[in-house]
C-alpha cells in the first residue's frame, strides 16, 4: 500500500462518504473504487477489496435501523428469497451475457425512479407508517426483486436504487423501512461476493480493513441522518444520488 498520506485521506473521505450514501440512498462504490485504484490496486483486486466495506456498512446500517425500530423482520425472508435466487442465476450466467445490456437497463430504471421521485414521489415511496403489501400477492414485486438479484449477480453497483424502487414503489414500504430491507439484501450479496473474491485471492486485506472501518463511520452517520430528517429531505438526497450515479456511469461508458 502506498505511503502517500493524501491518498490515505482520500480513502478515509471516500469510505465515510460511501458508507453514508449507501445507507441513505446508494452508489457509494462510485467513490471508493476509483480511490482504491489510485492506491495502486488493479481493477479486479479493487473490486474484491471493496466488498468487505459493502458488508461492514450494510451490517452497521441494518443494526442501526433495527435499533431504531425501522426493520420489518417479518418481511426479511420473503424479500431475500427472490433476490438470492436471482443473484445465483445472475452470477451463473455472467460469463455469457453482455454486461452492458443490464447496465443500460438499470440506468433507465434509475432515471425513471429519479423522475418519479421529483414529480410523483408517491409512485415510488409510501407515507411513513403505511401497511406494506404482501410480497406473495404482488407478482410485479416478486419479479422486480428477482431482476434486482440477477443484476446484483452480474454487476452489483447501483442495485440499491433498483431495490428501493421495488420496495417503495411496488411493496409500499416507506423510505426508512425500504432502506433497511435494501441493506439486508446488500449484506447478503456482499457476503457471497466477498467469499468469491477471497477464494480467488482478489482481496487486499489491509486496504479492505481500513475502508471497512471508514464506511462503518459513514453508515452510522447515515442512519442517524435518515431517522431524523424529514422524509422530503431524504427523498431529495436519494434523487440527487440517483442522478449523480447515472451521470457518472454514462460518462464512464
Amino acid at each position: 500500500m502506498t505511503d502517500s498520506w493524501p491518498l490515505h485521506l482520500a480513502l478515509l473521505a471516500a469510505g465515510v462518504g460511501a458508507g453514508f450514501l449507501n445507507t441513505v440512498a446508494g452508489g457509494g462504490s462510485m467513490l471508493t473504487l476509483p480511490v482504491l485504484m489510485l492506491l495502486g490496486l488493479p481493477a479486479d483486486i479493487a473490486n474484491g477489496t471493496n466488498r468487505l466495506s459493502v458488508v461492514s456498512q450494510a451490517l452497521t446500517g441494518v443494526t442501526g435501523f433495527y435499533r431504531a425500530g425501522k426493520l420489518d423482520r417479518g418481511h426479511v425472508a420473503p424479500v431475500l428469497a427472490p433476490t438470492i435466487l436471482g443473484s445465483a442465476l445472475g452470477a451463473y450466467a455472467a460469463s455469457s451475457t453482455p454486461e452492458h445490456i443490464l447496465e443500460y437497463t438499470l440506468l433507465g430504471t434509475m432515471m425513471s425512479m429519479a423522475l418519479l421521485l421529483a414529480l410523483r414521489p408517491g409512485a415510488v415511496t409510501a407515507p411513513e407508517g403505511s401497511t406494506p403489501r404482501a410480497i406473495g400477492r404482488t407478482p410485479s414485486a416478486l419479479a422486480g426483486l428477482f431482476v434486482a438479484g440477477v443484476y446484483a449477480g452480474f454487476v452489483q453497483a447501483g442495485v440499491g436504487f433498483l431495490l428501493l424502487s421495488v420496495l417503495g414503489g411496488l411493496l409500499r414500504f416507506d423510505l426508512l423501512r425500504a432502506n433497511a430491507l435494501k441493506l439486508v439484501c446488500a449484506l447478503v450479496f456482499g457476503v457471497v461476493a466477498l467469499s468469491v473474491f477471497a477464494l480467488a485471492n482478489q482481496v487486499a486485506w489491509l486496504e479492505a480493513s481500513l475502508l471497512a472501518a471508514y464506511t462503518v463511520i459513514g453508515s452510522l452517520l447515515g442512519v442517524r441522518f435518515a431517522v431524523r430528517v424529514p422524509r422530503r429531505v431524504l427523498r431529495w438526497v436519494i434523487f440527487t444520488a440517483v442522478v449523480a450515479v447515472c451521470i457518472a456511469a454514462l460518462v464512464r461508458g
